[in-house]
């Protein structure tokens, strides 16, 4: 290779780090300018601060509740799912990264040639050591919009497992209220059953008294039997619900330590902070921001495509004819320079293009439709625990009336008054049982509430 070869070289290589230096085709990301005025829907507040930015452990005081979100953070097999993905994304990453860098390669050749006109011709032949190496001047931004790329798809496997864990704390707590609940229906039920037993027993000695008659008896029975018979399918809903909330908790089916309803304390008030707040804090928002991140230098990367490739390659190393002295042979070496301007590919580049235009634009809907989501679900999960909240004062008074309902109606039995008969004291037990379910429920949609509501404003990976 003589002079003129090296200067030419010598000006690629000039040429590609200026056009480089440049800055290339690429754009700069900037995030979307969204609306988020009246995403909660009758909620305007200046404040900041929101219970989406508190600890768990705050939001979530039962000392049961909490052994059980830190052993599902722990071991949780989803969230360590989303651990081996992020994983996964920071290898991409760094090799991306070592893609703006020369490629070095080794290696060692022997070549044996033999003669065609004699066996007898002796074998001729060559081997070396050699040394290759190749750089692509990064002219574009191609390759640093690729790790851009790369870096934005780890950022979003990491918003990935802070949503895992958001909704993990989030299922955990309503799987543990659920029990409650149903700890709670169930001890009414056997309550009532108790009482109905006890009804039993009244109806037939005011059979004995000529008060009541035989029908009554066995409607009295009947009473008993309906609400016994409940009873196993709610002891079947608490295994149920204990079984799924151990596979959250990555453990095998078994019991779950636990407290009651009645120790449940509400908060006093929900702050919901400012809508604007969710694009920081919410992860699923977050993690649809990097997917549009991503495909924005996607993006970039295809326009790269249009544009020239200089490449430098060079090799070197030592050859001889003798293996055993391949390291006293002798020296070789050669560099070449090459700049590639793409004339007609088939319309790969056009078609790589419209598809990463056609996915950075779909990217953003998703973008704008993840934001939307969390607006509704805040409001829906605020208007839940308003109509729950509202609901407890008329179901006490229901509760009240209905006790005295059936007080009542067995006093009117008992003392043989005009007109009355077993039927109202069977619709009274019946109607407050019925209530008093109902009245759990109410809880119940109040705590889950709270939870939803700290789930929808991005709480639980704090």
């Amino acid at each position: 290779m003589n002079l003129k070869h090296y200067k030419l070289i010598l000006i690629i290589l000039t040429t590609g780090v200026l056009m480089t230096s440049c800055g290339g085709v690429n754009h700069i990301y900037k995030r979307p300018d969204l609306q988020t005025n009246g995403l909660y829907r009758d909620v305007n507040t200046a404040d900041t601060t929101g219970m989406g930015l508190l600890s768990w452990k705050t939001v979530f005081n039962d000392p049961n509740l909490q052994n059980l979100i830190q052993e599902g953070l722990s071991k949780n097999l989803d969230l360590l799912v989303a651990i081996e993905r992020i994983k996964e994304a920071e290898a991409t990453l760094i090799q991306s990264k070592a893609a703006l860098y020369p490629t070095i390669n080794g290696g060692i050749n022997a070549v044996i040639v033999h003669s065609a006109v004699s066996s007898k011709t002796p074998s001729a032949g060559y081997n070396d050591i050699a040394l290759s190496a190749s750089w692509e001047a990064d002219l574009w931004g191609k390759l640093s919009s690729t790790k851009r790329a790369n870096l934005a798809a780890l950022l979003e496997e990491e918003a990935y497992k802070k949503l895992i864990q958001t909704e993990l704390v989030a299922n955990i707590a309503n799987s543990y209220y659920s029990l409650l609940a149903l700890d709670t229906q169930l001890a009414i039920t056997q309550k009532t059953v108790e009482n109905r037993i006890e009804d039993v027993k009244t109806m037939k000695d005011l059979k004995e008294g000529a008060v009541t008659t035989g029908a009554d008896v066995v409607q009295s029975e009947a009473n008993r039997y309906a609400a016994e018979v409940t009873i196993p399918d709610l002891k079947k809903s608490i295994r149920e619900t204990e079984n799924a909330l151990c596979v959250l908790l990555g453990r095998t089916p078994g019991p779950i330590i636990r407290s009651t309803l009645e120790e449940q304390k509400q908060p006093a008030t929900l702050q919901t902070g400012v809508p604007a707040s969710l694009l920081s804090n919410r992860p699923d928002i977050q993690q649809s921001e990097y997917a549009l991140r991503y495909a924005f230098e996607k993006t970039n990367v295809a326009e790269a495509y249009f544009y020239p490739a200089i490449t430098i390659s060079a090799t070197g190393g030592l050859s001889n004819t003798s293996l055993d002295k391949i390291f006293s042979g002798a020296l070789f070496g050669n560099l070449i320079g090459g700049l590639t301007q793409p004339i007609f590919n088939q319309k790969i580049n056009k078609t790589r293009l419209k598809i990463a235009q056609a996915q950075q634009e779909e990217a953003l809907l998703a973008y704008r439709k993840a934001l939307l989501s969390a607006g509704q679900e805040v409001s829906d999960a605020l208007y839940s625990y308003q109509t729950a909240l509202g609901k407890g004062d008329v179901r006490t008074k229901q509760i009240a009336a209905l006790n005295k309902a059936v007080e009542y109606t067995m006093a009117l039995l008992k003392y043989g008054a005009p007109n009355s008969n077993y039927t109202e004291v069977l619709t009274a037990e019946q109607n407050l049982l019925s209530a008093q379910l109902s009245n759990v429920n109410d809880k119940l949609q109040q705590l889950q509430a709270v939870v939803s509501l700290y789930r929808s404003l991005g709480g639980g990976w704090q």
